[in-house]
């Protein structure tokens, strides 16, 4: 690119901003030429001339291609000013590129005003904006708020601050003559993390903290140039600073120092071909360093920078840095937490060293002798735990060893405590964390496994209170409700059993539990419901209820009923168990119970024989007198009911219904009973009324010879009335019946003479051909059908022997031989036919009975195949098929 200058004007500095958009170049003639990527030409800065530019501070947030919004502009007379650019390019009376450039403050030193050699300015968290600058030998903070909207303002507002009082600075006595400023910034825009200013006396390093209120530098520490360099021997020219390192630009070479230590560990040197080295700068964008001569140009690529710093923090002790800068090499991460380990451990922080030898791959028996000797219990269960913590799902002996270990040493420590008062807070804290271990879902895989072992160890220290928690935390609660029960604490293990719902340690604890809280165990099975078999149940019950108290057999009855009424049992152990508590009981609810079970016998749950046996035994005759009508054994039910009820016997009796001589025979018994026990006339009379089937004649015998006939006077009028009643409803049934016979006459003589006309156009209702043409049959309905399509109408709707009857008939009709023309010939036909077999008229008339007895259409053949598919379901495939 031609300057266009004439002169010897040089140019002094160039100043490219960090988009790459705007170039800036400082002649020594005090002239500033701008130059814009996009732009076609150089353009002077009118507004700049007279200025020798030392430095611009870039303003990084509101920088564009187009503008460089308000940037600082540093002068070798000490000033700083504040400008802007504009790239737009006009006619010849067009915008200059400069809008603006007012002075803003001047740096002093001793002296008066000194050269501002670098300028940086940055916007940090929160609106706060602050300007770092530094001449030959100090560096200046400006620090404060921009206000609302205030960005087109510029640094105006953070320079007034300053108007009354200097700011604060940093001052070193020695000097090369100039200086320069370094930043570094993880990624583009972001804030800058920490600085390098190279200076007479060396290097000042530091990290940039934009919170703090006073001064940004945090961490400061100056560094000495390395030998050989420095004001007196080989002055450095430029300074570049990265993640770790600083580097230095030396006339014929470069030396790149860590800031970490101090220490040189790259030290590049130039070939004299090249010229001396004249700048270095490092690209904000990429990260790469350029470095150029007067002939060439050179750049260093960074690669894997951090990829030794994790020894440099290990060197100094700060293990956290190291194992950040390592973490995805696990060697060198071994290494660091070894050497971590090994200090807490000299440091005598127990704990903090036993957590990071557990994440080691150290010699586990080493550092659990290293812990032993030092009497450390503590942190050697810490790192017995963290290393049960980190075993896999395979190494199941390794984890058994450890849950042992860790139960042991908890339990000795506290037991050591337990009697000591005065350590009841840390007793306390051990039990805790001891609980804390056994229900930690980390372990529970190992405890679970390991449980049989933790039990003898907890029954050996005799710690039962620990035993039930693990065994409530292991879900092993039939041995908590097992120590319960030894214990005597009945109702404690109730309430295991109640909230963890268990039916199988139901069925096992309720023979014990039974005997001492019954009906809190039984209020317990309720609210279990359906959860619970009740057969399993029974046996508990059983033992219980043998002692026969009525509190017992209460409970008992109690739950049975719960089962029966509410969950709706059908076993029948259950409904016999509970007809053999009402039995024994309560007798009152026998009966009630009974009746409710209803009358069928296939619908009752309990035993009807065993139901028979049991109240007989218990002498409930009204119960047996229920249970012979279920078995429908209405004799011995009559029987029975006499000895108890008379009414209870005629209730009996009228039970089989449709058998009238049972019944008979049963009143008959009990008016047997009345008169022969009770020899009572009137009771006779009233039961011979009950019973519609009794006549005075059936009882009669029954009674005594003295008996007069008036006792039976009206007894005897009633029965011939009815007998009188009875012979007229027969002769008025035997009129209706002849009437009927003459009606039947009279229809069947006028049918002989019934008959049907068919027309010449008739057609068959089936093949819708003309009639005449073949024999045909005519129905009273109307319909007109072939004989053949009658028959093959008929034939799929017949039954399968009425269809083997029609093949037999037409098999038998082709083999008759035909009707003979003449009366004589026919008499001898019929008689041969006669001793033959039947005739063919006779034939045919069978064949008409089967196929024409009724309309085809309108006859019960139709109605039978309503229901009927029309497509059959053999052929639907077929005819499906037939239809794509």
């Amino acid at each position: 690119m031609e300057l266009g200058r004439k002169d010897d004007a040089k140019v002094h500095k160039m100043f490219l901003d960090p988009t790459g958009s705007h170039l800036l170049i400082a002649l020594s003639s005090t002239e500033v030429l701008y130059v814009n990527r996009n732009g076609q030409k150089v353009r002077p800065l009118a507004r700049w001339k007279g200025q020798l530019v030392e430095s611009v501070g870039w303003n990084k947030a509101l920088g564009t291609e187009s503008s460089t919004g308000p940037i600082l502009v540093g002068t070798a007379q000490g000033q700083i000013f504040e400008a802007e650019l504009s790239a737009s390019e006009g006619g010849l009376f067009g915008p200059a590129p400069d809008l603006y450039f007012r002075p803003l403050y001047v740096l002093n030193e001793e002296g008066g005003p000194a050269p501002v050699c670098s300028l940086e300015a940055e916007r940090g968290p929160e609106g706060r904006g602050f300007v770092i600058a530094t001449t030959r030998q100090r560096l200046f903070q400006f620090i404060g708020r921009a206000a609302e909207g205030a960005e087109a303002q510029g640094f105006s507002g953070l320079f007034a601050a300053y108007t009354d009082h200097p700011p604060p600075f940093r001052e070193f006595p020695s000097s090369l003559g100039y200086s320069e400023l370094a930043f570094y910034t993880p990624k583009l825009r972001s804030a800058p993390r920490a600085f390098a200013w190279m200076m007479g006396d060396g290097v000042l390093y530091g990290s940039l903290d934009c919170g703090r209120p006073d001064s940004l530098l945090s961490e400061e520490r100056v560094w000495e140039y390395p030998e050989g360099v420095g004001p007196g021997a080989s002055p450095p020219l430029a300074i570049v600073l990265t993640q770790f390192h600083f580097l230095l630009l030396l006339a014929d070479r470069v030396e790149a120092v860590c800031t970490l230590t101090g220490q040189v560990v790259l030290r590049d040197h130039f070939l004299e071909k090249f010229g001396p080295l004249k700048h270095m700068v490092k690209d904000s964008s990429t990260g790469h360093l350029w470095a150029h001569t007067e002939r060439a140009v050179f750049r260093y690529q960074v690669q894997r920078e951090a990829r030794d710093v994790w020894r440099t923090y290990l060197d100094m002790n700060r293990f956290d840095l190291a194992k950040e800068y390592c973490r995805e090499r696990p060697d060198c991460l071994d290494t660091v937490l070894a050497r971590e380990a090994d200090f807490c451990f000299r440091q005598h922080r127990y704990l903090e060293s036993a957590r990071c030898y557990a994440l080691t791959q150290s010699y586990f028996e080493e550092i659990a002798l290293k812990f032993l000797e030092a009497h450390q219990e503590e942190a050697l269960a810490e790192f017995l735990q963290r290393k049960l913590a980190s075993l896999k799902p395979a190494e199941r002996t390794q984890a058994t060893l450890l849950t042992a270990w860790l139960t042991e040493l908890y339990l000795s420590r506290l037991g050591a405590l337990q009697g000591d008062p005065e350590a009841l807070n840390l007793y306390r804290e051990t039990r805790e964390r001891f609980r804390t271990f056994l229900s930690s879902p980390r372990h529970k895989e190992w405890l679970f496994a390991s449980r049989a072992s933790i039990h003898e160890l907890l029954a050996s220290h005799g710690d039962t209170e620990h035993m039930v928690y693990f065994a409530v935390i292991m879900q092993d609660y039939e041995r908590v409700v097992a120590y319960h029960c030894q214990h005597e604490a009945y109702e404690e293990a109730l309430a295991v059993l109640a909230r963890h719902r268990d039916p199988q340690l139901f069925y096992k604890f309720s023979p014990i539990l039974i005997r001492h809280i019954p009906r809190q165990l039984v209020d317990a099975w309720i609210e279990l419901g359906s959860r619970l078999d009740a057969r399993q149940l029974i046996p508990a019950l059983v033992n219980y209820s043998q002692g026969g108290e009525a509190q017992q057999v209460s409970q008992a009855i109690r739950y049975m009923e719960f089962c029966v009424n509410v969950l709706g049992e059908t076993e029948q152990a259950i409904h016999n168990y509970l007809l053999s508590l009402y039995a024994r009981g309560q007798p009152a609810s026998l009966l009630a119970y009974l009746e409710q079970a209803g009358a069928s016998p296939h619908r009752v749950h309990y035993d009807l024989k065993y139901a028979l046996r049991l109240c007989a035994e218990h002498g409930h005759h009204h119960a047996c007198v229920h249970v012979y009508k279920v078995l429908e054994l209405y004799e011995e039910a009559v029987d029975l009911a006499l000895q108890v009820d008379v009414d209870l016997a005629k209730q009996c009796a009228d039970l089989p219904e449709e058998d009238e001589e049972l019944r008979k025979k049963l009143w008959l018994k009990i008016a047997r009973h009345v008169v022969q026990e009770e020899e009572d006339v009137q009771t006779a009379m009233a039961c011979l009324a009950s019973c519609p089937l009794l006549k005075i004649e059936d009882v009669l015998p029954f009674f005594p010879d003295f008996v007069t006939i008036d006792h039976f006077k009206e007894a005897i009028c009633s029965s011939l009335k009815a007998y009188n009643h009875h012979i007229q409803e027969l002769q008025q049934e035997m009129e209706e019946a002849t009437a009927s016979a003459q009606r039947i006459r009279r229809d069947l003589q006028e049918l002989r003479g019934r008959y049907g006309t068919v027309e010449p156009q008739d057609k068959c209702a089936t093949c819708d051909f003309p009639l005449l043409n073949r024999p045909f049959y005519l129905f009273l309905c109307g319909h007109m059908f072939h004989a053949d399509c009658l028959l093959q109408a008929v034939r799929p709707g017949l039954p399968a022997y009425k269809q083997a009857r029609l093949e037999e008939l037409q098999r038998k009709l082709g083999a008759a031989p035909p009707p003979a023309k003449g009366s004589a010939r026919a008499k001898e036909a019929e008689g041969g036919a006669a001793t033959a077999g039947p005739s063919r008229e006779q034939l045919k008339a069978d064949l008409d009975e089967l196929v024409a007895a009724e309309c085809v259409y309108c006859g019960e053949l139709m109605i039978r195949s309503i229901d009927r598919p029309f497509i059959d379901p053999q052929r639907y495939e077929e005819e499906h098929l037939s239809w794509l």
